[in-house]
């Protein structure tokens, strides 16, 4: 007896140990904080490779021959790429179709009996987006870097990306007079993670110009207007669960959480993703909700609004958009605005009769014989 329990032990053992060790080989830890910190990054090698496979890069297009004609004076109603020349032009927009519209095609944005014509609502969509990707890699450097944006970085091939969202529906306490109204908690919302946490963090944070910092300067409210609270923090807390669940991270990414509030414990982590909030406050006001008279109404929320960006909607699921990938070095033409050229008068030709332009050669007068050629 004595000897079958202590069998069943050692083989218990083994199996634990086997089981950690097996456990151990299939994950992968980084270190991101200070050493000693324990600010560490684990995750399994089956959802790193599934990463690896979901922000793959597609191949760029070849690169064109400096130099030609502009686009400006080829086409009509360019207003923003005409600086570009005909055969770079094309280029961009055969990548834009690719990244956004592969399935469609051109006819996504174009009426293409009318190249030209504004009447589809996503070509002036595009052409916003345009300048929007142009802003980013220009003036938001301190959250891209170098590795920089484009359309690719958010439509991964669809017309419109996987990750939007809309204005949620408004509280009403008389709807609900027992509960006084929920205050847009306990409905366990996906963009907070399924926790019970406020779900209108979009609006407050990323549309809205609200506080994140929880941590207060006075122990009461009463004094200076102190306003933190464990209400309060609720709202930042949901923002916070969205940006871990659209990077793929935890806490310890962007934090010390011996001292969450501490800056100068903190990775460097955290000042990219202060910028990244304000960008996308910026990108959602600047840009996206200004659009909303010309989304038709299908594409907008429940409430008749634009759709908008979030964490997610560049880095689905991973710490770096791409996992770090740079796809504007092969497309530059996408890292600034550029002032737009004026289109090249055409001068008319020269009415019967008249005297030739200076310089001009001599027009023939038509019984004359035709001038020699030079030897």
């Amino acid at each position: 007896m004595t000897f079958t329990i202590k069998l069943t032990g050692v083989i218990v053992t083994v199996l634990l140990v086997m089981g950690t060790v097996l456990a151990f080989k299939k994950t992968s830890a980084y270190q991101h904080g200070y050493p000693g910190t324990a600010m560490d990054l684990v995750q399994s090698d089956a959802e790193l490779a599934e990463k690896l496979k979901a922000n793959t890069v597609p191949a760029a297009l070849p690169q064109v021959p400096a130099g030609g004609p502009l686009s400006v004076d080829t086409y009509q109603n360019v207003q923003v790429l005409g600086h570009l020349s005909v055969a770079e032009f094309g280029r961009t927009m055969a990548a834009m179709t690719t990244w956004v519209s592969p399935q469609q095609g051109c006819a996504y944005c174009h009426n293409v009996a009318n190249m030209a014509s504004d009447e589809v609502y996503a070509k002036v969509v595009a052409r916003r987006m345009l300048q929007m990707t142009m802003h980013i890699n220009q003036d938001w450097q301190q959250h891209v870097k170098g590795t920089g944006v484009t359309c690719y970085t958010c439509h991964r091939g669809n017309p419109v990306p996987a990750y939007v969202w809309f204005n949620g529906p408004s509280e009403d306490p008389t709807a609900r007079p027992m509960m006084q109204g929920k205050a847009y908690q306990n409905g366990a919302a996906q963009d907070v993670g399924l926790a019970s946490l406020p779900s209108n963090v979009f609006e407050t944070f990323l549309a809205g110009n609200a506080s994140i910092r929880v941590q207060g300067n006075a122990p009461l409210p009463s004094e200076t207007n102190n306003r933190h609270s464990i209400k309060q923090t609720e709202w930042t807390y949901g923002l916070m669960m969205h940006m871990s669940n659209s990077l793929g991270v935890n806490c310890t990414y962007c934090h010390n959480t011996r001292s969450m509030g501490e800056w100068e414990t903190s990775p460097p982590q955290r000042t990219t993703a202060w910028y990244g909030i304000r960008m996308v406050r910026d990108l959602n006001n600047q840009y996206l909700t200004p659009l909303t008279d010309v989304f038709p109404a299908y594409r907008k929320g429940p409430h008749g609004d634009a759709p908008k960006l979030n964490c997610a909607t560049c880095h689905n699921n991973a710490y770096k958009p791409l996992l770090g990938v740079s796809m504007l070095k092969d497309y530059t033409v996408l890292a600034e605005a550029k002032p737009q050229p004026a289109k090249t008068p055409v001068e008319p030709p020269p009415a019967e009769g008249a005297a030739p332009t200076e310089g001009a050669a001599p027009t023939p007068a038509p019984d004359a014989p035709a001038p020699a050629p030079a030897q």
